[in-house]
């Protein structure tokens, strides 16, 4: 049976939020344009996008945004400009960066900017990563939480640390912030604060928010206007972006609500995981809501795994599955949000215990 539709027979759902089809979300996004009287925008310009883009950028703390079709070139091409603006100096990325992991070199064939891989990979940066840096540097861009290594943030103090550095230096700090909402509930603190000190901001608004698509880029004015005309040059300039703007902005509210619920229950989660030692969690305590489950099977055992909850149980336990660095292990993420809030729990304790007695079976 393909996954899709196996899926759609489970009964108890782990990660992310529920999926509507496109009937469903048309229809919502339909009903909210009549309620708000929205029309299209021509090219960017119009009240809906411009009102979001104000929206955004003062939840942030810059004084403008813009709005980009895809995460992908809205990061390329603030990173881009900080070089260009420094001589063509090299910018410093995570080696977990997105950059590196999924842009299949995009920053190098498309001569965006030549990058530097800075720091251990299994861990966030700290100020010395940064500061022993002997090269001149343009930009740094940070991934505020680092989805690859479990959702982890970098420790309070270093990051003002590597917000300093960078003042002091003249390189521009660039937040890759597809998951700056999620990262708030963590750190505790409003998303101004964290993004305090910050060059430039990219935010998704998809991925927690849950929209069709795009992303926002938060700086000053001028650094903005400059990265609208960037984008225009790669073909980002779309004619309508009114379905990106309603699919988002028609939930964005009750999301950012909802990411300090999210967060506890991935508190909640991770206890339940804790009582099975079988399965191992990164990182060691939540810093956003979602995690890393680390198993002693190989990839082809836990999608077998996946498989028979699905059938037997209802249950769907993960979307993807990773190799692990050892030989016969794997691991998968767990984002938390609508379908495991909603999930009961001792609901959630059963599905968590049949995937270790399954895994330990193994």
């Amino acid at each position: 049976m393909p996954d899709t539709d196996l899926l759609a027979r489970c009964t108890t759902i782990l990660p992310g939020h529920r999926a509507r089809t496109p009937a469903e979300l048309y229809a919502a996004m339909g009903a909210w344009c009549e309620a708000n009287g929205v029309r299209h925008d021509i090219y960017g310009e119009g009240a809906l996008i411009q009102d979001f883009e104000r929206k955004i950028a003062a939840l942030l703390g810059f004084e403008a945004a813009v709005f980009c079709i895809s995460g992908t070139m809205t990061q390329v091409t603030a990173l881009r400009l900080a070089s260009m603006d420094r001589g063509r100096a090299p910018v410093a990325l995570h080696p977990t960066s997105h950059i590196f992991v999924h842009e299949r070199a995009n920053h190098q064939l498309l001569d965006h900017f030549d990058a530097l891989q800075v720091g251990d990979r299994n861990r966030p940066w700290r100020a010395a990563d940064i500061t022993g840096i002997p090269d001149r540097l343009a930009a740094i861009g940070l991934e505020i939480p680092m989805r690859e290594i479990g959702g982890q943030l970098s420790d309070w103090d270093e990051l003002q640390a590597i917000k300093a550095h960078c003042k002091a230096s003249d390189i521009h700090l660039h937040m890759d912030g597809a998951r700056l909402w999620e990262a708030a509930a963590g750190y505790g603190r409003h998303v101004s604060e964290i993004a305090a000190g910050f060059d430039s901001v990219y935010v998704s608004l998809y991925k927690g928010i849950g929209g069709l698509g795009g992303a926002m880029l938060a700086g000053s004015r001028e650094f903005v206007v400059r990265a609208a005309e960037w984008f225009r040059r790669q073909g980002g300039n779309v004619i309508h972006r009114s379905p990106y703007i309603v699919a988002a902005a028609m939930q964005f509210d009750a999301r950012l609500a909802a990411m300090p619920d999210y967060f506890r229950r991935t508190r909640f989660l991770y206890e339940a995981l804790r009582a099975h030692p079988v399965l191992q969690v990164n990182p060691a305590q939540p810093q956003a809501n979602m995690l890393h489950i680390h198993l002693p099977v190989d990839a082809e055992r836990a999608l077998a795994i996946r498989q028979e909850l699905a059938v037997d149980h209802g249950i769907w336990l993960f979307n993807r599955i990773n190799h692990g660095v050892l030989p016969g292990s794997s691991y998968f993420e767990l984002y938390v949000g609508d379908n495991l809030l909603a999930a009961d729990d001792a609901r959630v304790r059963e599905a968590v215990a049949l995937l270790a007695a399954a895994v330990a079976r193994s």
